[in-house]
């Protein structure tokens, strides 16, 4: 294996728990040269991944249903020459990708009725962890598992970025910050209400700590609702929509602590060494948690939770019922 190709997961926070198992294979094969191949939202984050050597951006689109979409399917890894593609996502549209790049070894699971695609095909395993899934994975492919907790470096240019970003928006430098990532890729019920997290806020500017609301732009309007639930004037500064992923990790780097949903934030945090506070709702945290001691998990153990729902058919109970107070408890202590 001299140049080998990872496809990488196509959520922000499933790419960061695939991390160690990245650097299981960076571990062992430290002569090889590794290029994670990345949607355009994702792409960013092997940048900031000393075990990654070079990234390749995946625009082309195809759907496995439409066998015309296929033409150009694997053309953006062609012609580069891998000898060897390890699939991260279980899907069939990532296997065609590494077939129809004429990549001679092509490693992942055998899901999605894509195992004669694969050279090496491996069961999955049920019941554990998102990350210990993928590390599950390149350690029957022979290379051994080291830490199951993701790390990202942060470069200076980064911080940098992410600190005149806060100072712009009235940060003091120096003065104790905490991030708010109020939003969810997944869907509404993953989302603690607004009025929680501006609870949050003003508890912490009581503290002496300000807040600063991190997401994308499909944020937006979640983050609008929080400004305009919290009481104290100044308590926090509204960033969403105004970072890149570099810039995300640069803003994050300076806070020291984070609150926020089930989300790819969250992941993110964690793996730049930042604790976190997660509100776990619908999802399973037992399998998407934040790896490491020193985060904490908040939730409402109802009945019908986890569901995994993108919207609740209910009352939204068992994130209506985490009251702020519990969460901010939690912030204090692990912070």
């Amino acid at each position: 294996m001299n140049r080998l190709v990872i496809l990488a997961p196509n959520w922000l926070g499933d790419a960061v728990m695939a991390l160690p198992a990245i650097a299981d294979v960076r571990r062992i094969a430290t002569d090889a040269h590794i290029i994670a191949a990345a949607r355009p939202s994702v792409a960013p984050l092997f940048r900031l991944v000393p075990a990654v050597d070079e990234t390749i951006v995946l625009e082309h689109r195809a759907s496995v249903g439409r066998v015309s979409t296929w033409r150009d399917l694997g053309g953006e890894v062609a012609g580069r020459g891998f000898d060897t593609a390890l699939l991260l996502p279980n899907s069939m549209h990532s296997a065609l990708i590494a077939s129809r790049a004429g990549i001679a070894e092509r490693w992942g699971y055998r899901t999605a009725w894509r195992g004669r695609l694969l050279t090496r095909a491996i069961e999955p395993p049920t019941g554990v962890h998102q990350a210990a899934y993928y590390q599950h994975l390149v350690h029957a492919l022979g290379f051994s598992n080291g830490s199951i907790e993701p790390r990202v470096v942060v470069p200076d240019t980064a911080r940098e970025a992410g600190a005149r970003l806060l100072v712009d928006a009235g940060w003091t430098m120096g003065a104790p910050l905490a991030a708010i990532a109020p939003g969810a890729a997944y869907g509404g019920a993953k989302r603690w209400p607004a009025h929680s997290f501006a609870e949050i806020i003003d508890g912490l500017d009581s503290d002496g700590v300000r807040s600063v609301l991190i997401g994308s732009g499909g944020d937006a309007a979640t983050g609008h609702d929080v400004v305009a639930h919290v009481t104290r004037r100044g308590a926090a500064f509204n960033l969403i929509a105004r970072t890149d992923l570099a810039t995300l990790a640069g803003v994050l780097v300076h806070c020291r602590a984070l609150i926020t949903n089930d989300s790819g934030a969250m992941h993110l945090a964690a793996a730049i060494g930042v604790p976190v506070t997660a509100v776990f709702g619908p999802t399973d945290e037992r399998a998407t948690r934040p790896m490491g001691d020193a985060h904490a998990i908040v939730t409402n153990d109802v009945w019908c939770r986890p569901c995994m729902l993108r919207e609740c058919p209910l009352d939204h109970r068992c994130l209506r019922g985490v009251g702020a107070a519990t969460v901010l408890e939690a912030v204090r202590r692990h912070a």
